[in-house]
């Protein structure tokens, strides 16, 4: 008699995402308002598990960046190498982020969302302001004055630079500094052992945070605001599904469709929980497994790409920038929209990867065209699922950047990109 087959992680994760969306629409629909369902159970035991499992996950982030972040730079050898490899992926990140805002404004100037908007309809809500900052600053801001206070406070651009300078310097040592470099790799390994070890409560994580988004949102609420969702969404799809896939075409003549089937379950892990940084280990995984890139490649562009590479939150913003515009009436103009791409491009970079963080830079956007502030609060209430949507983008330009660059260095390997290993449930 055959054994029966293990349920793996990622069928799990899918189960309690599903589950979790029917719950939630359940609560939503036929649950009346009360102490046992608000306080209990939506604010209560939805919200703890939910917020708890993101907690442990962004508990791994600063150690398991840092540590892959110094074996990858290491491992990658001399110096030479790496900054073609650093300089690459950089390029292509600034790039497709900047590609990403066009395509936002392009979509949203044609759907027009914010026209005939009823703003006495709409309730705003208090909005945490990003301050804008030089260029000479935001360049300074990435040399950490004391690196222990960057890990401690997961400042991720200083915390990158510092764990590349000490790779670098472990690759240029050699035997000299062997002890230090092993013990950096068996931190690595635990760190990955650790995610696993956190990654087996994501099933539970995911159906708790799913089922409160859901039992919280009306669907009253999206009426006046079906326009700009539907500008978001068409924007993310062409991002991901055309530019993306055109890309990984072009530069490795890979197949886009078995690329997506392979990285769909990081997408819709992505989606139910709303963080790049949270996606990491499983990025850097599934590029190795089933996409056939080098770990030391993934190891080193995943974590980079989850803090500079945020195309799905650029779209939102230019977006959200056209939306708000049309709605107080304003005329951009093209001066107005070449300046959103190229303030939404920067201030993609070291944005904390963590739910719903693109609402706080936008504010440094909308201040770029003199557009009032308060306009954020019109999208905060729909912001939660379009969150969800733009994070799955982000981490797949992530991983298609990373299959790019890999090719190009000639550490992607084409036969296990073809292998049958889509359909392995993960143990």
């Amino acid at each position: 008699m055959a054994e029966k087959k293990k349920m793996g992680l990622t069928t799990k994760i899918f189960i309690g995402l599903l589950v979790g969306l029917v719950v939630g629409v359940v609560f939503n629909l036929f649950v009346p308002h009360c102490y046992v369902r608000d306080t209990v159970f939506v604010e209560g035991i939805f919200y703890v598990i939910g917020q708890g499992f993101i907690r442990l996950m962004k508990m791994l982030v600063v150690p398991l960046v840092f540590c892959s972040l110094v074996c990858g730079a290491s491992a990658i050898g001399d110096t030479k190498s790496l900054g073609k490899v650093g300089g690459k992926t950089i390029v292509f990140y600034l790039c497709t982020t900047a590609l990403a805002v066009t395509v936002a404004i392009s979509v949203a100037t044609v759907i027009r969302p914010g026209i005939g908007l009823n703003m006495a309809s709409i309730q705003t809500a208090e909005v945490t302001t990003a301050e804008a900052t030089s260029a000479a600053d935001t360049l300074l801001n990435i040399i950490p004055d004391n690196p222990f206070n960057s890990l401690a406070n997961g400042t991720m651009l200083q915390i990158i630079l510092f764990a590349l300078i000490v790779g670098i310097l472990l690759a240029k040592m050699g035997e000299r500094a062997n002890m230090i470099a092993n013990l950096l790799n068996q931190c690595n390994d635990l760190m990955m052992e650790m995610t696993m070890l956190v990654m087996n409560l994501a099933p539970i994580g995911v159906f708790c945070m799913i089922a409160r988004t859901f039992a919280n949102l009306g669907f009253d609420a999206f009426v006046p605001l079906l326009k700009y969702m539907g500008s978001v969404v068409i924007g993310l799809g062409i991002q991901c599904f055309i530019v993306y896939m055109v890309l990984l075409l072009i530069f490795t003549r890979l197949n886009p469709m078995v690329f997506l089937k392979k990285f769909f379950p990081v997408m819709a892990f992505a989606f139910s929980t709303s963080t790049s940084n949270a996606t990491i280990p499983m990025n850097i995984d599934t590029l190795d497994e089933k996409i056939g890139v080098s770990r030391k490649i993934a190891s080193f562009t995943i974590p980079l790409g989850a803090t500079i590479n945020m195309d799905g939150t650029s779209i939102m913003q230019g977006v959200a920038v056209v939306f708000a515009a049309q709605a107080y009436g304003m005329q951009l103009g093209l001066k107005g929209y070449l300046t959103v791409i190229a303030t939404a491009t920067l201030a993609s970079i070291g944005t904390a990867g963590i739910p719903s963080v693109g609402l706080v830079t936008l504010s440094m956007v909308f201040a770029s065209v003199g557009i009032p502030v308060e306009a954020i609060g019109l999208i905060m209430g729909i912001d939660r699922i379009l969150d969800m949507l733009r994070t799955a983008v982000n981490i797949t330009g992530d991983a298609v950047c990373t299959t790019i660059v890999a090719h190009q260095n000639g550490d992607l390997n084409k036969e296990v990109f073809y292998s049958n290993n889509v359909d392995e449930d993960d143990e």
